[in-house]
């Protein structure tokens, strides 16, 4: 695979937002320039794959072609604040090298895919304020143990805290806020031992002895 497989996944992608109100991907994309130059798009300086796709507060409206899983060399992917919609495409799964998601702020639902276990290198993972519901898929986090940013606020989450996600020992900052979780704060969260932030508010999530959880109820 080269640029021409990276230049395609674009287009498809492209071709799948079907409201680009500032008309940015609609001037600014043109199969005339490499697509090293098209905005949003960066580049590796070695070999003129696509490593960073940033397309956040652009206002878009469309759905995730599965042919975004042929950006092979991707270690970032940022769609914060658009209006993407439907379910991630299982294709995502190809993309080993990611570092870091930030899928928040769009309308993505369904359930999380149980393939977020596919990116070892994986340090930050946002899916806040979207409609995913059910359960977060046990074993989700087995094989992230450079994870140090989760954000799952603001969804229709339910059940309870997976206990895999106690062994992501790297994790500094964890957002589950405003969400369906219920059960009691595992007192193993005590042993993550870089965690400086914890939000759970409005969940029916209980600190230990009962009582309404606290950052200290971790330490």
């Amino acid at each position: 695979m080269d640029t021409s497989t990276d230049q395609s996944a674009l287009q498809a992608l492209k071709a799948h937002v079907v409201s680009d109100p500032q008309k940015i991907l609609e001037t600014n994309w043109s199969i005339t320039t490499s697509v090293c130059n098209w905005v949003g798009v960066t580049c590796g300086s070695q070999h003129q794959r696509v490593i960073s796709l940033n397309l956040s507060n652009m206002l878009l409206t469309g759905t995730l072609p599965p042919q975004i899983g042929n950006l092979s060399f991707l270690a970032s992917l940022n769609l914060m604040n658009n209006s993407f919609h439907g379910s991630l495409p299982i294709q995502l799964a190809n993309l080993h090298r990611l570092r870091f998601i930030e899928l928040g702020e769009n309308y993505f639902y369904e359930e999380i895919p149980s393939w977020f276990d596919s990116f070892p290198k994986l340090q930050y993972l946002s899916l806040s304020a979207n409609k995913f519901a059910g359960q977060i898929p046990s074993g989700m986090f087995e094989r992230l143990p450079k994870l140090q940013s989760l954000n799952l606020g603001r969804n229709n989450l339910s059940g309870n805290i997976p206990m895999d996600l106690l062994k992501c020992k790297e994790l500094q900052f964890i957002n589950l806020e405003s969400n369906r979780l219920e059960g009691i704060l595992p007192k193993e969260i005590g042993n993550l031992t870089m965690l400086r932030s914890l939000h759970l508010d409005n969940n029916r999530i209980r600190g230990k002895r009962g009582k309404k959880y606290s950052l200290s109820d971790c330490k």
